[in-house]
């Protein structure tokens, strides 16, 4: 059963280097992205539609690193992590569409004597 007497519900959402910080709030009001007030994609607000809870939260969210695409999924996983701690029975439908999962890939690192992470320079035999 949801918490009473509490502001907002918490979740740290992470993909790559990007983390998000959201905070979901009872009261239906505006989406707020790094404190500009903005409509957010369904693809963002996906966890929402699982739980059949879409259009009824507020939503405050702030991130830092990693580039767009990072950060969506961050708030992504964000939003799904806050749905569960207004209500842990969400907990099984969220992990079920494989919204608090955390993509473990990350960007392999540069090597000595390489040009990228695997790219070698251009060898030719004579």
């Amino acid at each position: 059963m949801p918490k009473e007497n509490v502001k907002y519900y918490f979740g740290a959402g992470r993909r790559k280097t990007a983390i998000a910080r959201v905070r979901i709030f009872k009261t239906p009001k505006e989406y707020s992205l790094n404190g500009k007030v903005l409509e957010l994609s369904t693809e963002l607000l996906a966890p929402f539609e699982v739980v059949g809870k879409k259009g009824s939260f507020g939503l405050s969210i702030k991130t830092q690193g990693g580039g767009k695409s990072g950060q969506a999924d961050a708030i992504r996983h964000g939003i799904a992590r806050a749905l569960v701690q207004f209500d842990p029975e969400f907990r099984l439908s969220l992990k079920k569409a494989g919204f608090l999962r955390r993509d473990p890939r990350e960007t392999e690192r540069k090597k000595p004597g390489l040009k990228k992470a695997r790219r070698a320079p251009q060898w030719s035999k004579r």
